[in-house]
């Protein structure tokens, strides 16, 4: 079996997750999986009422992205797949038992990273969940090996260097 490398690109709202990720499938031509479209309903309206998440609500999720990887990894295939993943119980839930699991974890500002929740206009998240994210947030520990990426520059950077960083190729 081919050995697969599962990029699992995390952090808060607005910290630019989807961008990083489709500038690393633009490049790699590896699937490619939203992670928000993997949350239940209830999930989303509770988000988009301001409510923010509890542990409780967020296992499924957590869930469903973990068997969205594994098969990737049973079918030997690569990936790049977006989550917040706040805290390291979370990523434990997505990483442990899965080596081909490599964590880029998106970091910035709060002020940036407000001024770009502000800015959208196509998301259900509401600018008043950022504080809530960034409470939540446990950034990745040394022992996790996540290639921490500072969000000022381009996506298209970003993912240069992360595919640079991490030796990938297309595959």
């Amino acid at each position: 079996m081919a050995h697969s490398t599962i990029l699992l690109v995390m952090g808060v709202a607005a910290a630019g997750k989807t961008a990083l990720a489709q500038a690393l499938v633009d490049r790699l031509g590896w699937p490619y999986q939203e992670g928000d479209v993997l949350h239940p309903p209830e999930n989303v309206a509770k988000m988009h009422g301001g409510t923010p998440l509890t542990d409780d609500d967020r296992w499924p999720w957590l869930d469903r992205i973990a068997g969205w990887i594994d098969e990737r990894i049973a079918a030997g295939e690569n990936g790049v797949v977006t989550c917040s993943a706040l805290k390291r119980v979370y990523r434990a839930r997505l990483t442990s038992g899965r080596p081909a699991v490599k964590i880029l974890f998106l970091h910035g500002s709060r002020g940036l990273l407000a001024a770009r929740i502000a800015a959208r206009t196509d998301h259900f998240m509401p600018p008043s969940l950022l504080d809530s994210q960034l409470a939540t947030l446990e950034p990745p520990a040394p022992e996790e090996a996540a290639l921490w990426l500072e969000v000022t520059p381009p996506a298209a950077v970003l993912a240069e260097r992360a595919i640079a960083d991490l030796g990938l190729s297309r595959r």
